[in-house]
């Protein structure tokens, strides 16, 4: 009976593994393609209800692969060797939009930098402030989150946002932190932490591009809603005076 479990399993997994190189993920539901990542690190082991499980805990397939180890493992039927397919993924997705985001130039090419935020972002219980650094030919050099949590204004640091930029000998910089609750809709606080962010980084002859809030599959644009732009003449008429 065992034997002819075993056998039943490994022709599940091999039909599954033939429709995703015959056409893709196109037809898979959501907990078969988690299946899919589950057997890579254990190839001989029937991996659908945990696949199941897992989607019904976290709800949706980013929220999967966005879950921690720790979190994963709480689920049964999930071990450290199976979290290896969906940890993998994520990280090949993540360094794949960063590599693509890094050769465009995000001024000119603001959807690709989104769908790369989104990508990165989506899905987080906590906002996450990211900055990323630009060159005179505002090319993309570095990315990094630099602040979690509550983003109030006695949460990002002004100082240590120059330092990273400094660091790396940047021109120019674009601001990103998601809302989890979805509406991009900025607060009095994230006006106020944009601010201090284009003032202190002028101070430094830095351009500060873009503060970019992203929501649930939307967001909201500093720059296009006009507030960059009135920020950096304030900063010019105070030093006029």
């Amino acid at each position: 009976m065992g034997d002819d479990q075993s056998h039943k399993g490994d022709g599940h997994r091999a039909r599954l593994r033939e429709k995703f190189l015959e056409s893709g993920l196109a037809g898979f539901h959501d907990y078969e393609v988690i299946e899919l990542l589950l057997i890579i690190g254990t190839p001989r082991k029937d991996c659908k209800d945990a696949a199941k499980a897992v989607l019904k805990r976290f709800r949706t397939l980013p929220g999967v692969l966005e879950a921690s180890h720790e979190e994963l493992c709480e689920v049964p039927g999930i071990g450290p060797k199976n979290v290896f397919g969906l940890r993998l993924i994520k990280a090949v997705a993540d360094r794949y939009l960063k590599q693509e985001t890094l050769k465009s130039d995000p001024i000119s090419n603001s959807r690709k930098l989104f769908d790369y935020l989104y990508h990165n972002m989506r899905d987080k219980n906590r906002e996450h402030f990211k900055v990323i650094l630009l060159d005179a030919k505002n090319r993309v050099i570095q990315a990094e989150t630099l602040f979690e949590g509550t983003l109030t204004a006695g949460a990002v640091y002004p100082r240590e946002v120059v330092r990273f930029a400094l660091g790396h000998h940047a021109a120019a910089v674009i601001f990103a932190h998601n809302h989890p609750s979805g509406d991009p809709t900025p607060s009095q606080e994230d006006i106020t932490v944009t601010k201090q962010l284009v003032f202190a980084l002028r101070t430094m002859s830095i351009t500060p591009h873009e503060h970019l809030i992203i929501g649930d599959n939307t967001y909201f644009s500093f720059a296009d809603q006009g507030y960059i732009a009135e920020m950096n003449r304030e900063f010019d008429r105070m030093n006029r005076l």
